[in-house]
C-alpha cells in the first residue's frame, strides 16, 4: 500500500463508519511520518488496521464495507481491517504523537498514523518475523533510533515475560 492508497482507506473508512478520525494502527502508519516510504517491507502489506477515534465499535462497519474480500478489495486489491485500540500494544502517550494525514485525498477526513518509534513498539512486542523485517527495514533506513526504542520500550506496561522476550528481540535487531 502505498500513501495514495491509505489516503484512499482513511476517506473510505471514514464515511462508513460515520466519523471523521480514523486512527491507523498497523505497518502502513508508517506513510503518516514516511508519505513517500518505498522500501518493499515497509509497503507490502494490502491491508489497513484502522478503528474510528471517538467510536472504536464502529470498526464492525469498516469490515463490513470495505474489509477483506469486500467488492472495495476486490476493486482496488487493498482493503482496511476494522480493529479494536487495544490490538496493539503501544508505549504510554502514544496518543500525544499521532501524526495526521489529512487533505484532499483524504476529504478532510483526518487518519492518525502512530509515531514511528511506536510502531516499532507495536512490531517488537508482535514479535512474527515479518514484524521484525518491518524493524529491521525501519532501523536501516533510519526512521528510527535505537535510544528512544529503548525509551519506549520500558514506558510500554508489559509483563515480565513479555518484556523478557521484546529485550531479546531488540538485542537481536537493534
Amino acid at each position: 500500500m502505498n500513501r495514495e492508497q491509505l489516503e484512499h482507506v482513511i476517506r473510505a473508512a471514514a464515511a462508513n463508519a460515520d466519523t471523521d478520525q480514523i486512527v491507523i494502527v498497523g505497518s502502513q502508519s508508517i506513510l503518516g511520518a514516511y508519505p513517500e516510504a518505498s522500501h518493499p517491507v515497509l509497503c507490502r502489506s494490502m491491508e489497513a488496521d484502522v478503528f474510528p477515534l471517538e467510536s472504536p465499535q464502529n470498526s464492525i462497519l469498516i469490515d463490513g464495507a470495505i474489509g477483506e474480500r469486500s467488492i472495495f478489495h476486490e476493486t482496488f486489491g487493498y482493503y482496511a481491517h476494522g480493529v479494536a485500540p487495544e490490538t496493539a500494544v503501544l508505549p504510554e502517550g502514544w496518543q500525544g504523537r499521532l501524526v495526521p494525514i489529512q487533505n484532499e485525498n483524504t476529504r478532510h477526513y483526518i487518519g492518525w498514523c502512530l509515531d514511528p518509534h511506536d510502531l516499532a513498539i507495536s512490531k517488537i512486542v508482535a514479535g512474527r518475523p515479518k514484524d521484525l523485517e518491518f524493524l529491521a527495514a525501519m532501523l536501516e533506513l533510519g526512521m528510527i533510533d535505537r535510544q528512544t526504542l529503548s525509551d519506549r520500550l520500558t514506558s510500554t506496561k508489559l509483563d515480565p515475560h513479555l518484556r523478557s522476550a521484546c529485550e531479546a528481540r531488540m538485542a537481536c535487531i537493534c
